[in-house]
């Protein structure tokens, strides 16, 4: 099998992939399985440039919003972070942000909990809306469901506006 058609069945798989996890929220490959395949696509593209596609799923963070909730668009991009899973790839992480930083730094560290990525827009210390990460650009407004969750206030001390 050449190279494209080998990126091709990369993208044809992650996009199903996506498809279940993002929009039927039914997962069939655990995270892992799935870094995977997205870090074989990444390479190829790394390594064929010119082969890489403008709708390929390395350029897009999370699923499309999905049709039955108003969409918001993002004020700024929510990016997702990177996996890491190795010890070097971890230290090079660390090196990345000591160098950013100028200075030592100490980190929390948490098991990984799968959930719902969501943005909150406070104006003048008043919650007005939130949204999910969607595609990083436009998420979906959920802004009556995170209402019912107490520990989200409604009103902050802070009175900037971004």
């Amino acid at each position: 099998m050449n190279i494209e058609n080998k990126m091709n069945d990369l993208i044809k798989e992650i996009n199903y992939h996506n498809e279940k996890y993002y929009n039927q929220d039914q997962p069939e490959i655990s995270d892992y399985d799935y870094d995977m395949l997205m870090r074989e696509l990444i390479s190829i593209e790394e390594e064929n440039p010119e082969l890489k596609k403008i709708d390929s799923p390395s350029n897009r963070v999370g699923g499309a919003p999905l049709d039955k909730f108003n969409q918001i668009v993002h004020k700024t991009p929510m990016l997702s972070l990177a996996n890491v899973f190795s010890e070097e790839e971890i230290r090079s992480f660390d090196k990345r942000v000591r160098d950013l930083a100028g200075k030592d730094l100490g980190y929390v560290v948490e098991f990984k909990i799968d959930g719902l990525s969501v943005g909150l827009v406070y104006h003048n210390g008043e919650f007005k809306n939130g949204s999910t990460r969607g595609d990083g650009v436009v998420g979906e407004d959920i802004t009556k469901n995170l209402m019912t969750v107490k520990t989200i206030p409604l009103k902050i001390k802070e009175k900037m506006s971004l």
